[in-house]
């Protein structure tokens, strides 16, 4: 029996539930941590002051976007290897998992060196006025980070192949790895031995005064974020590969199998592709949302912000119950199990729904609770007052929007990655925008008008995605597809 086989019967025979919880609860553990991970870096910057946190709100979206596009293409490895490795193919699984590896690691060096070239214009672009410090700190923190693309995409990679393969268990040591070792650089590589206040908490200050004194170090400021950060994924992403170049994840990765080859690139780019436009999206609309309660001043953006923080903390098991839907379809799919892949959606959806029925109702009912933990001070009471707004508007939808999520999961783990751009592009994304610009633009709803956008989209995109899913043909996975176009070719 292959050890692909061995692998993917945890998933494709017996229960559906606990095989899910064992994928989905690493995958929030992970989401947790890379949570920490922004948090450590947001902390230790804001210490430099405001421009330096300036800096890195504008050099974020450039960032995201970049990652979307490798993370559309990492995407389609995990579906192809979870599809092989439900049918058993080992030799198919390795291949793939090469072919991703080389692919993206190639894309990973072409958008460093054509972003590190480009991250004035683009930053001046994003909203940062060319001369002055906040511009200067984000041209230099955003190089840093494209020049090490390779190392994260290296990172992502590791974790995306594994995650197809069934093991999230790794990755989630390694991110744990890496998080903290990123905890441990930020505050040294930022502040160095001069006013660090880690010292002083540790009651350590005579100690940092003897290392000032012997060193004269005292910080790259906002570089030092960039460098901890390329530091520790690099040490993440050599591990990674070791391990997967040694065999020591079942995965057992050659040179031969880096050797690029026109068909397999074309499938991850046919699969890719789309998951990179929707991926991308994701972050575009934020973007819109934020300019349009722009409309309403800054304490409806503030309210936006803490809104959509809190958001992503409630929202974190969704995503990750999302990529383990992904991977069980994927393997059933490729084991030929239709009707399993699909109870697998019944189930995480059953699951989510209700858990987030509950979430709902005490979001709506502790709304203002929730949003003072996140602003005092001057003008906090109209921040708080639409703060309030967003979550009671948009809370209630978040079960729907759950299954939502649940099916785009199944539909990646398909292969079916095209109907998931179109449903994020169209009826989300798009759908949210424009009724968020209608309400606000031309009816005048104020800062109001962006919540029901939102919400209204989370109706629409999970009635569009039910209707998809309902009809099944985003089950015809991708192994089937490539049968019938040999057999066509035949």
């Amino acid at each position: 029996m292959s050890g692909s086989t061995d692998r993917a019967e945890r998933f494709t025979d017996g229960a559906i539930l606990w095989p899910l919880l064992a994928l989905a609860g690493p995958l929030v553990g992970i989401q947790l941590l890379q949570v920490a991970y922004n948090f450590t870096d947001t902390f230790w910057v804001g210490q430099l002051g405001a421009d330096a946190v300036s800096a890195l709100s504008f050099s974020w979206p450039l960032v995201l976007l970049v990652i979307s596009v490798g993370g559309g293409i990492t995407n389609a490895g995990t579906i192809l290897v979870s599809q092989n490795t439900g049918a058993g193919d080992d030799e198919q699984v390795t291949h793939i998992a090469g072919q991703t590896l080389a692919f993206v690691s190639l894309l990973a060096v072409g958008l460093s060196i054509l972003g590190v070239a480009l991250v004035p214009q683009l930053l001046a672009l994003v909203g940062t006025t060319p001369g002055t410090d906040i511009h200067h700190l984000a041209v230099t923190y955003t190089r840093i980070v494209f020049l090490g693309l390779p190392f994260t995409f290296g990172f992502f990679i590791f974790q995306s192949l594994l995650r197809g393969w069934g093991d999230v268990t790794t990755p989630l040591y390694l991110v744990t790895g890496s998080v903290f070792l990123n905890i441990v650089l930020d505050p040294f590589f930022l502040l160095g031995f001069d006013g660090n206040p880690l010292f002083g908490w540790l009651g350590l200050d005579s100690l940092q005064a003897w290392l000032f004194t012997v060193t004269g170090f005292t910080g790259f400021g906002v570089e030092g974020a960039a460098v901890a950060t390329v530091i520790s994924r690099g040490v993440a992403a050599a591990v990674g590969l070791w391990l997967l170049f040694s065999g020591r994840t079942g995965l057992h990765l050659t040179v031969a199998d880096l050797r690029l080859r026109l068909e397999t690139v074309r499938k991850l780019l046919r699969l890719g592709v789309p998951a990179s436009i929707d991926q991308s999206t994701q972050a575009v609309s934020v973007t819109v949302m934020t300019a349009l309660a722009a409309f309403a001043g800054a304490n409806a953006v503030a309210a936006y912000g803490i809104g959509n923080r809190f958001t992503t903390l409630v929202w974190l098991p969704t995503v990750a119950m999302g990529m383990a839907v992904e991977t069980m379809v994927g393997q059933n799919l490729g084991d030929a199990r239709r009707d399993r892949a699909r109870r697998t959606v019944y189930v995480a959806i059953a699951l989510c729904a209700t858990i987030f029925l509950g979430i709902s109702v005490a979001t709506v009912w502790f709304a203002q609770p929730i949003v003072n933990l996140f602003v005092t001070g001057q003008e906090a009471d109209a921040v708080v007052r639409y703060g309030v707004d967003y979550l009671r508007i948009i809370a209630p939808t978040w079960a729907v929007m759950a299954a939502f999520h649940i099916m785009n999961g199944a539909f990646y783990g398909a292969g079916s990655t095209r109907l998931s751009m179109v449903l994020g592009v169209v009826t989300l994304w798009g759908m949210r925008a424009a009724i968020a610009i209608g309400l606000v633009a031309i009816l005048g709803f104020g800062a109001t008008g962006v919540w029901y956008g939102i919400a209204l989209s989370n109706v629409i995109a999970a009635i569009a995605g039910g209707v998809c899913f309902i009809r099944g043909r985003w089950s015809e996975n991708v192994l089937e597809n490539d049968h019938a176009r040999l057999a066509d070719a035949d």
